[in-house]
């Protein structure tokens, strides 16, 4: 295990996960079993490894089986703190119950996201760099199955450029960040970080960073992704 850093991790645990039906009728997204564990834990432990091990976690939906398995967390080398939510608050509104509580750089994950993900390195590059925001970034590649044809600005009926099947890049946001406590100011209830705290802080000039990353992510977001990954990590 890397070296114990005294920062507050809030890993977001509350959602029903309604895409991966039927699987999270009976089973909280973070608790279905990928390789013959929780996804929850694989967070837990690589939480661990970088040094995090003071938890808070969010938990809502069939929330006493993530209690019951994991309980205060002393099996798996971490201390966790509950946060329970009574009725769906985002993942921004979930932690804003800790809000005067949280005086020091903290960080928050994902709990159904599987990744080896150097959060360490995140946390100091944060730090060094000295923004109200984090946010871990991957190249995502979009493949596109047609012809794309450019248009002349200046005549849209002129044809500009033909690319067959262009490949498309772009950087995508893995849900971890670390963040600053004054990002509390901008949180309201029931908000989600992408969607209204992170285009307010642009809109308020404060600054938000990337830290790229090129380790294994996985977002078990779909019945199919779940599936796949269970059986490629069974292998493995």
């Amino acid at each position: 295990m890397g070296e114990i850093m005294t920062i507050k991790t809030f890993v977001l645990c509350g959602g029903e996960g309604t895409r991966l039906r039927p699987y999270t009728y009976k089973t909280p997204k973070p608790m279905l079993h990928v390789a013959g564990k929780p996804i929850l834990q694989y967070v837990i432990e690589n939480l661990r490894k970088n040094g995090l091990t003071d938890l808070v976690l969010t938990v809502g939906y069939l929330r006493e089986s993530i209690m019951d398995y994991f309980s205060d967390g002393k099996k798996f080398g971490v201390n966790i703190e509950y946060l329970v939510e009574d009725k769906p608050m985002n993942t921004a509104g979930s932690i804003l119950p800790k809000k005067n509580d949280t005086k020091e750089t903290f960080v928050v994950v994902m709990g159904d996201h599987i990744s080896n993900v150097d959060v360490k390195s995140m946390v100091d590059f944060h730090k060094k760099n000295k923004a109200t925001a984090t946010l871990a970034l991957l190249k995502y590649e979009t493949k596109i199955e047609f012809g794309v044809v450019e248009l002349d600005d200046k005549n849209d009926h002129r044809i500009k450029q033909f690319i067959e099947k262009p490949t498309i890049e772009n950087y995508i946001s893995i849900g971890m960040y670390v963040l600053e406590p004054e990002i509390f100011k901008y949180i309201k209830e029931k908000e989600d970080f992408a969607k209204d705290v992170f285009p307010r802080l642009l809109k308020e000039a404060q600054t938000i960073n990337g830290f790229t990353v090129h380790e294994m992510w996985h977002d078990v977001g779909r019945v199919s992704d779940y599936e796949k990954l269970n059986e490629e990590m069974k292998r493995k």
